[in-house]
């Protein structure tokens, strides 16, 4: 980050040398570049805003509080630390399929992914959340699963559901800007439920626009982009009725502090409404006559197949 882009994110004041990128960060508090960006997401880091595509920038101060707590920087990894199926499953003491039946059933909510060579999904669980899992329900990895729990675990997978209801809640908390968090609502809709739930062009332009940059699961790859894509997206009726709910009042909240924005020759239009085009549309120019209604005297008649040919001269019988 160039001191322009620091200077930007400091306080008033504040010395644009206090802020270290996100790679400076890692490096000095021994952590990998993911779980930087895991620890931002989780509240564990509190770092400026991001800058475009780049990293949020750390202050100084905050990397020189985690560097002094207690057992830095072990327990800084731990509260960090990721674990796939086996590894998860070890930890609750049971086997991986009983441990897939769980998290399918919502029981384990994963908080990142990443694909794999074969391009599937790979859920990744907080390992601290695992131990807190098996320290509140010790039956239940082991002992004899609830119906509800079994018909969970065999009809609708609730991992994708889970991660993008954590994602939003987290992001949420820290969204301060009503039209931000409506930008948030937002992202779990496909763009035709978008457009039934925003009518008007413009205020969805301003949400695509200033909707936060996702930290977790980025893959450099197009399937790895395209994947992610569709994870961010709600599945179920239900899910798209909750988050279309969620995203109507935010967008009253934020239409109630300010109107988006919008071009400065249209005027603004109501909540929800689309303003009218002051000139016709261009359909209706093309359906104007392009020849004029009379034709010209003194100009010779021609045939309509080859055009430069005069029609011969009608010849009295």
């Amino acid at each position: 980050m160039n001191v322009s882009e620091a200077s930007r994110v400091g306080c008033s004041g504040t010395s644009a040398r206090e802020w270290v990128s996100a790679g400076r960060a890692a490096t000095e508090l021994a952590l990998k570049h993911e779980e930087v960006d895991l620890a931002v997401h989780l509240g564990l880091i509190d770092a400026g805003p991001a800058m475009g595509a780049a990293r949020p920038p750390i202050h100084r101060s905050e990397i020189d509080r985690l560097r002094a707590r207690p057992g830095f920087p072990e327990q800084l990894k731990e509260r960090v630390r990721t674990v796939g199926t086996a590894e998860g499953a070890s930890l609750l003491r049971t086997d991986p399929a009983r441990f897939t039946a769980l998290a399918r059933a919502g029981h384990l909510p994963p908080v990142a992914f990443h694909l794999n060579r074969r391009r599937t999904v790979v859920w990744l669980h907080l390992a601290d959340e695992l131990r807190d899992f098996a320290a509140r329900e010790p039956d239940l990895p082991t002992e004899w699963m609830p119906l509800r729990t079994r018909t969970r675990a065999r009809g609708t997978d609730l991992r994708a559901r889970m991660w993008r209801s954590r994602r939003i809640h987290r992001m949420l908390g820290r969204a301060a800007d009503p039209w931000v968090r409506a930008s948030l609502q937002a992202s779990a809709l496909a763009a035709v439920q978008l457009a039934e739930a925003v009518v008007d062009p413009y205020e969805r332009s301003h949400l695509a626009r200033i909707r936060p940059r996702e930290l977790m699961g980025r893959p450099g790859t197009v399937a790895g982009r395209e994947a992610v894509a569709r994870m961010m997206l709600a599945e179920d009726p239900e899910e798209t009725h909750w988050r279309r709910a969620n995203l109507t009042l935010e967008l009253d909240r934020a239409r109630a502090a300010a109107p988006a924005p919008r071009p400065a020759c249209l005027p603004t239009a109501r909540p929800g409404h689309t303003a009218s085009p002051s000139v016709p549309h261009r359909a209706a120019r093309l359906r104007a006559p392009l020849v004029p209604a009379h034709r010209p005297a003194g100009r010779e008649e021609r045939r309509p197949g080859r055009p430069g040919l005069r029609a011969p001269a009608r010849r009295d019988r």
